[in-house]
């Protein structure tokens, strides 16, 4: 039997560079859509070699008009689209493949929940989007779900936390990506100012995701017509975030507290904006209802994710501490 034929759009990101992987040794044809044929966090040598790729600039085509015929000359069985950010985009999709093929997965986001009002978050909650990027994901979701009940368009939704991975850092203790100073501070005893409260972040390494797509395409009947997110299998606080990093280095946290709406004043504007974003959010979503249909288990916690990435960034030489002496013993 031919193996199945699989589309991936956007697959040389940081889902991809996991997902890839994992759905070659699977056994799938995978024809990967792409700018360039070369992922960016990973060695092409492993795996790679047996991606069939396709060159294309989608939002170049989007605006010529080429990408709907290009996507009606694809036969495949399976399309995950990583990088559809509009209704626009989806509904192009939806008529491109509707009705010949057998699984579509879209790659959406917890953004598309709004602020959690009961906690944990679960799938089954109402969506209340506050930003223009979450609402036009939870359209998409709204879209693909309705087309699922009224037509049985195969569609299932993963909305992945704050993805990260070894090369690609997580948001920071701050809920900011601000470089690296706060793991500088925090491996050093300076101060690290936090909004007042208890803003949490929900990360959620890239291999994660990738593993919650192979098993809802595992796990098809389970999966279509369904969302799910994919998250760690706990969020965390600033605070400990702020905890877990400087416990890697041996200390405690020195922390200072202020009003969310006086953090500019401690930071640069962009990373201001993206504390309140992040606090206002505070995202804390159960993983239950993957758990239940599709058996999945994040291998990786926040604190996993943080030494991973820390390892990383003292490898290369980004993060540079002062010496510091062995305890006596």
């Amino acid at each position: 039997m031919a193996p199945r034929k699989l589309l991936l759009i956007g697959g040389t990101g940081h889902i991809g560079t996991y997902l890839v992987p994992r759905l070659v040794r699977s056994g799938f044809a995978v024809h990967v859509l792409a700018r360039h044929a070369e992922p960016r966090y990973a060695d092409p040598r492993l795996d790679w070699p047996a991606v069939q790729w396709i060159i294309a600039d989608r939002d170049a085509e989007e605006k010529s008009g080429a990408w709907a015929g290009r996507m009606r000359a694809i036969e495949t069985d399976i399309v995950i689209d990583l990088t559809c950010f509009t209704p626009a985009q989806q509904q192009t999709m939806y008529e491109s493949f509707h009705g010949r093929i057998d699984h579509f997965l879209h790659c959406g986001t917890i953004w598309a929940y709004g602020p959690p009002e009961k906690l944990p978050y679960e799938e089954s909650h109402p969506r209340r989007p506050i930003s223009d990027y979450g609402r036009r994901k939870a359209e998409i979701e709204s879209f693909l779900l309705d087309k699922f009940r009224r037509e049985n368009f195969p569609a299932t939704l993963i909305h992945p936390g704050h993805i990260c991975g070894r090369k690609w850092m997580p948001v920071d203790p701050q809920g900011a990506r601000d470089n690296v100073e706060v793991y500088r501070r925090l491996a050093t005893g300076q101060e690290v100012v936090l909004p007042s409260g208890y803003a949490t972040l929900h990360h959620v390494h890239a291999d994660d995701v990738a593993r919650q797509f192979e098993l809802a395409i595992h796990h098809r009947e389970r999966a279509l017509g369904e969302s799910f997110s994919a998250v760690a299998a706990q969020a965390l606080t600033l605070t400990g975030c702020c905890r877990a990093v400087a416990a890697m280095f041996g200390r405690g946290p020195n922390l200072r507290y202020v009003p969310l709406d006086e953090i500019g004043q401690f930071m640069s504007p962009a990373a201001a904006d993206c504390v309140r974003e992040h606090a206002t959010h505070s995202p804390c979503c159960s993983i239950a209802k993957a758990q239940r249909l599709l058996g999945y288990q994040p291998r990786y916690t926040s604190e996993q994710i943080y030494a991973e990435c820390l390892e990383h960034l003292l490898e290369t030489g980004q993060l540079t501490l002062p010496t510091i002496s062995p305890h006596a013993g």
